[in-house]
C-alpha cells in the first residue's frame, strides 16, 4: 500500500519516478486503470483489508472531521466494528501466516491493532504519518510516533529510513518462519509518500533538474503521457489548474528552486520504496515463493496537498522538534518537506483535484497485481474499486467469503480471466461518500458533489469515460439521467448507513474543534499555545488556497 500516490506517479503509469520493480510486476500481470479508492486514507484502508463499504465497517470517514452529531454512531466509530472481519482474519482461519508492517490507522487502544483483527505479527504505526528517519511526529497533533509490536509499544531504532525499515521488519517475520508449510499474507503499508516528503540522498539526486519547469508544465505533460499511454481517452480533454492556485511564473527565484526540489524529493521517494518492494520479489524468488504468490501494489488515494510549514506557529513547533524546511538537506533528516497543493493538482493530472475530494484525482489510484491466475502483461480498463481487492484475492486463493459482515465489493477475477469485459454491469451503480465528499459511479457516468473549500457541495454529472478530469458538466444536457443517478446516490446513502452532515457544517472549523479537543486530552489546560498550533496546521493549507 502506498501512501497519497497519484494515478500517475509510477513510471508503468507515466510518472517521472524509476519504479522497475512495479513496472516488472505490471508487466507480468494486470494493470488497472479506471481504479478508485476513496478521498482518505483511514477509508480507504478499512475497505481495502474488508472488502465492505466505510460506513459498514465503521471508518466512515477521519476522527479529525467527524461533527460531534456524527460521533459513536454506528459506522462511525472509526475503528473495525463488531462483525467487521478483515481479509487477515479470514485467511488466518484457513490457515495461512498473517503479517502487517508499516501504517495501520484504523482504530486506537487494545483489540483495535491489527493483533486484533488477524494478524499474528505486525509491527504498526497508530497514527496519521510520522518522520521517515526516526520515530518521531510530524505535526502536534502526536505527541510522538506511536509505533506498536503485536499490540505492544514497539522499541524503534534511534534512526531509520522508513522503507527499508517497514521492509526489514516484514522480511524478518517471513524469514523466521520460512521453514513453515503454511501459506501466508503479508500487508506492507509504507509511509511513502505521506508527509514529510523525504528520501536517500542517492534517490533524489536521479532527478536533479528534472521538475525545473514547473507544476503548470508538469500537469500538461501528465495528461499528454495518460493518453499516449491509453490510460484515458486519447480524446480526454485538458483540465486547466484550479484558478485558486499559484501560477509557476509568480514565484521568486528562490521559491521555485526550493519547490522543485519538493517534487525531486518526492520522485526520490517513490523509487526509494520501489527499491524496497524490489527487495520483497528477490526475497520471493529466493525462497521459491513468486511463482505462488499474488502480490497487489496500490495506493489509499490522490495525492496530498497539505502544507504545514507555512501555517501560523509552525515555525516554532518544528524548532523544537528539530525541523527545517531549507533548500540544503531538503528530504534528508530533520527536513520537513511537503508537495503542496500545486504539485499535488500537477501529479494528479488528467484527473481534477486530488486528496480530500472526490473528483478523479482525489480517487483515480494506480493497481498492480501480479501472481498465479493473473493474466500476463493484461491492461484493464474497467472501472473498479478499493472494496474489490479483498474479494478478489480470496476468490483467487479459493478461500471462501463466509461469516461476518457480507462484502460489498466483488471478485474482479472474472475480468481478469477475460470472462467479462467488465467488472460492474452498466446498470449497476457504486457509491463512495467520506465526511460529504461524494461520487456515484454507473457505467460510464459518474455523479460527484465535492465539498468547500474547491468545491461548492452541488451535484455535477460527468461522462468519466471521456472526460476524467470532469471538465465538462452536462447536468443540463442530461437531467433526466442525473436525477436517475441522484435516485442510485440516495438509495446508496440509506442502504450503507451514510449519516447527514449536520446544518452549516464547515471542514474547516470541525478540524480546528477536534484538534484543540486532542490537543486539551492530551496536555491539559497549559496546551493553549499548543493548541492553536495545531489548529493551523491541520486546516491543511485551506487557509492559503482561499486567500490566492
Amino acid at each position: 500500500m502506498i501512501d497519497d500516490a497519484a494515478f500517475t506517479d509510477l513510471g508503468v503509469y507515466g510518472g517521472e519516478a524509476r519504479t522497475p520493480s512495479i513496472d516488472a510486476l505490471a508487466a507480468r500481470g494486470a494493470m488497472f486503470t479506471s481504479h478508485h479508492s476513496s478521498p482518505l486514507c483511514s477509508p480507504s484502508r478499512a475497505m481495502l483489508l474488508t472488502g465492505i463499504d466505510n460506513h459498514r465497517n465503521g471508518v466512515a470517514t477521519i476522527e479529525e472531521v467527524l461533527p460531534p452529531e456524527q460521533e459513536g454512531k454506528p459506522g462511525y466509530s472509526l475503528f473495525l466494528e463488531p462483525g467487521v472481519l478483515t481479509i487477515a482474519d479470514r485467511l488466518e482461519a484457513a490457515g495461512y501466516r498473517t503479517y502487517m508492517t508499516g501504517k495501520w490507522h484504523l482504530g486506537h487502544g487494545p483489540g483495535q491493532l491489527p493483533n486484533g483483527h488477524g494478524f499474528d505479527r505486525s509491527l504498526a504505526l497508530d497514527a496519521s504519518g510520522a518522520d521517515n528517519w526516526a520515530p518521531k511526529p510530524y505535526m502536534p497533533y502526536y505527541q510522538t510516533a506511536p509505533w506498536f509490536e503485536d499490540g505492544e509499544p514497539a522499541v524503534m531504532p534511534e534512526s531509520y529510513y522508513s522503507s527499508e525499515m517497514i521492509v526489514d521488519r516484514m522480511l524478518g517475520y517471513l524469514s523466521a518462519d520460512a521453514q513453515r508449510d503454511e501459506p501466508f499474507l503479508a500487508y506492507v503499508a509504507f509511509q511513502a509518500v505521506h508527509i514529510p516528503v523525504q528520501a536517500p540522498q542517492q534517490f533524489i539526486d536521479n532527478y536533479a533538474g528534472r521538475f525545473d519547469a514547473g507544476w503548470d508544465v508538469l500537469r500538461r505533460e501528465r495528461w499528454q503521457r495518460a493518453r499516449d499511454r491509453g490510460l484515458v481517452s486519447p480524446d480526454a480533454p485538458f483540465e486547466p489548474e484550479p484558478a485558486s492556485l499559484r501560477r509557476w511564473d509568480s514565484l521568486t527565484d528562490d521559491e521555485r528552486r526550493i519547490y522543485a526540489k519538493s517534487m525531486q524529493v518526492y520522485a526520490g521517494m517513490l523509487e526509494a520504496m520501489d527499491f524496497q518492494i524490489g527487495r520483497i520479489v528477490a526475497w520471493l524468488e529466493k525462497m521459491g515463493q513468486l511463482d505462488h504468490t499474488i502480490i497487489v501494489v496500490t495506493s489509499d488515494n490522490g495525492p496530498e496537498p497539505s502544507d504545514p510549514v507555512h501555517a501560523a506557529g509552525m515555525g516554532l513547533w518544528m524548532r523544537l522538534n528539530g525541523y527545517a524546511w531549507t533548500l540544503d538537506g531538503l528530504g534528508g533528516p530533520g527536513s520537513l518537506n511537503f508537495i503542496g497543493p500545486e504539485w499535488a493538482a500537477a501529479a494528479a493530472s488528467p484527473g481534477r483535484l486530488f486528496k480530500f475530494y472526490a473528483s478523479e484525482g482525489g480517487l483515480r489510484v494506480p493497481f498492480v497485481m501480479a501472481g498465479p491466475g493473473v493474466t500476463r502483461g493484461a491492461g484493464i480498463a474497467t472501472p473498479t474499486f478499493v472494496t474489490d481487492i479483498t474479494p478478489t484475492l480470496l476468490d483467487l486463493a479459493g478461500v471462501p467469503a463466509e461469516g461476518g459482515v457480507a462484502m460489498t465489493g466483488r471478485t474482479l477475477r472474472p475480468v481478469i480471466d477475460g470472462q467479462v469485459s467488465r467488472a460492474y454491469p452498466l446498470d449497476v451503480p457504486v457509491g463512495i461518500e467520506v465526511s460529504g465528499n461524494a461520487a456515484l459511479f454507473k457505467g460510464d457516468w459518474k455523479l460527484v458533489r465535492n465539498m468547500p473549500p474547491l468545491g461548492d457541495a452541488t451535484w455535477k454529472l460527468h461522462e468519466i469515460a471521456l472526460d476524467p478530469g470532469e471538465t465538462k458538466d452536462l447536468s443540463d444536457e442530461r437531467p433526466e439521467l442525473k436525477a436517475e443517478l441522484l435516485r442510485d446516490y440516495q438509495a446508496y446513502e440509506r442502504e450503507m448507513g451514510v449519516l447527514p452532515l449536520p446544518e452549516g457544517y464547515d471542514p474547516q472549523h470541525q478540524v480546528k474543534v477536534n484538534a484543540m479537543k486532542k490537543q486539551l486530552r492530551a496536555y491539559g489546560l497549559p496546551a493553549g499555545l499548543g493548541a492553536l498550533v495545531l489548529t493551523s496546521l491541520v486546516v491543511l493549507g485551506i487557509r492559503r488556497w482561499r486567500s490566492r
